[in-house]
């Protein structure tokens, strides 16, 4: 694109934004560049490259709906990308037959959120079909409940979950309460493209904000999830992580009968700028930090988390070293072994970048297991599903309500097995270390590369792709899955499995929301039965091959 073009394309948006911010910061960016060399937009500094990038390219329509940076032009996430991606889906609706039909919009407590929610109500309106907004801003999962529960043909939740404060996001559900999944993500994607200009979107009134209704139901059907006359005592630390989770877990744990939580109070209240973390993400290092110190003054059992919009759910436990983070696969073995035991009976599902442990559990316990792609777009689909995770801290412990990650119930869920377990005079390590005897150590790590420039990851895979190596730590390489070309259980995507000696496993793929390539290790370690120290002895043996395989995956890849 031209200068003359990029500049063009600028003074048009600006002339048809209806956001007066967005408008005064692309004016002056325009003022700016006008008195730039453009030489700039090479350098990737000054207002010509800053405009470059909000207006060459566009924010992409997929199954993760939208997510970007706020600000003005196509690439960013606006006013004028919401009113257009609202257009887009209601006429996929309505060409689905859904004239007439509800569609609910949730939204969290970032920058823009309550206003891009109800322009997406209004376009609803505007387009011929009812549409209704949660009373405030919610969690994720309380959108995804309310779906089913109102009987709405489609949902929207405006959030960009644990991404930076400067960014904010899209997700769209249809009327089964799952994400959209192909071909419906590109048959929205088509009719956001045939939108003509802004001015051709009719907007109106007439959408309705519910009351708490939906919320008290919400609450009443998770607290149902749990045995009212188990074990309560429990001390407990939670942060939401400045999210939006806070009240709502704090009426889930009074309902169900727990103690109110400890809560780190700098981290209490939503609050879009995230002040005391760099990436409101529980897996981030330090996120955890405050909640941590917290839990080692009062003396607590157990440390929860959410991320911003409460769909993930982070568990930490006290060590011999103080207090640590559990990973999402021993979370969801602890879960699905504790719904095992209990007798839920039905499929038990994790994406493929998840551990094997939980197949290994639902074979044990006679109950059928699928792995799916990555994202809970595919678990959430799964027929007959009885519960569902993936490692990045995301499960689904109660289908029946939510076909998506739930923070809230999951860590309810949590609460009780711990207490269970407290009354026994045990913990969740303890229950961790008898799957391990049981079934061996499953022990999953990551290696996880962030980069400026997107042809790195390009590379990486093709170098991995046609020069496999023949080890990785020590172990053979059996097989090498290509996950593009699919297969019969699994829709291809991009990513490779190499399947390795001794049940271990290794998993590449470039990250569906972030720029980076992400690597998924496994190694599977036998215990010693009877021999005292076998899980830590094992314990020892898993991480020295992980950061084996690490180092030599590493060297393959380029990275």
């Amino acid at each position: 694109m031209t200068p003359q073009e990029l500049l063009g394309r600028a003074r048009a948006w600006a002339a048809e934004d209806p956001d007066p911010q967005t408008r005064a910061e692309l004016e002056d960016l325009l003022g700016q560049a006008s008195a730039e060399t453009w030489a700039d937009t090479t350098t990737g500094s000054g207002a010509a490259a800053e405009l470059a990038d909000a207006f060459d390219g566009r924010l992409e329509f997929g199954t993760a709906g939208l997510r970007g940076k706020l600000g003005a032009g196509p690439n960013r996430m606006n006013r004028v990308v919401v009113i257009r991606a609202a257009a887009g889906l209601a006429a996929y609706l309505l060409k689905q037959g859904h004239a007439g039909g509800t569609v609910v919009v949730g939204y969290d407590a970032r920058h823009n959120s309550a206003v891009f929610a109800e322009d997406t109500a209004a376009v609803m309106v505007g387009a011929g079909l009812d549409a209704v907004l949660l009373p405030r801003p919610l969690p994720t999962p309380v959108l995804a409940y309310a779906i089913r529960s109102l009987g709405c043909v489609a949902g929207v939740m405006v959030t960009a979950s644990h991404n930076p404060p400067e960014d904010n996001g899209y997700k769209v559900y249809l009327g089964d309460g799952s994400q959209i999944v192909p071909p419906a993500d590109a048959e929205i994607s088509a009719a956001i493209d045939a939108v003509g200009p802004l001015d051709t979107v009719r907007r109106a009134d007439g959408w309705t904000r519910l009351g708490e209704d939906v919320v008290d139901s919400y609450l009443s059907d998770v607290v149902a999830l749990v045995d009212p006359d188990g074990p309560r005592d429990l001390t407990v630390v939670y942060t939401p992580l400045h999210g939006v989770g806070g009240e709502t877990v704090a009426r889930v744990m009074e309902r169900a009968g727990f103690a109110a939580p400890h809560v780190a109070t700098a981290q209490a209240e939503p609050d879009p700028d995230f002040p005391t973390v760099a990436f409101p993400n529980p897996e981030e290092p330090g996120a955890m930090d405050l909640a941590m110190a917290l839990a080692a003054e009062v003396g607590a059992d157990v440390v929860v988390a959410n991320d911003p919009d409460a769909d993930r759910c982070a568990v930490a436990v006290p060590d011999a070293h103080g207090w640590r983070m559990l990973r999402g696969d021993e979370v969801g073995a602890l879960l699905g072994d504790f719904l095992l035991r209990s007798g839920a009976e039905g499929v038990y599902a994790n994406s493929i970048v998840s551990s094997t442990l939980l197949g290994t559990l639902a074979a044990a316990a006679g109950q059928p297991h699928r792995e799916t792609l990555t994202g809970f777009k595919w678990i959430g689909r799964v027929e007959g599903l009885a519960f569902g995770y993936e490692e990045a801290l995301g499960y689904c412990v109660a289908p029946g309500l939510v076909r998506d990650k739930d923070g809230v119930s999951a860590l309810l869920l949590v609460l009780e097995l711990a207490a269970r377990l407290r009354s026994e005079g045990r913990t969740l390590t303890d229950r961790l270390d008898d799957l391990a005897r049981e079934h061996g150590l499953h022990a999953t790590d990551q290696l996880s590369v962030r980069v400026t420039d997107l042809s790195l990851i390009a590379a990486a895979m093709d170098r991995l792709r046609t020069a496999p190596p023949a080890t990785l730590g020590g172990l053979a390489v059996e097989s090498v899955d290509d996950l593009a070309e699919g297969g019969a259980d699994l829709p291809p995507t991009e990513g490779l499995r190499f399947r390795l000696a001794d049940r271990a496993r290794v998993i590449v793929r470039p990250s569906g929301t972030e720029p980076k390539i992400k690597c998924y290790l496994e190694v599977v370690v036998p215990v010693e039965p009877g021999e005292p120290g076998g899980v830590d002895a094992a314990r020892i043996s898993a991480a020295g091959r992980l950061d084996a395989i690490r180092g030599d995956l590493a060297a393959a890849a380029g990275l």
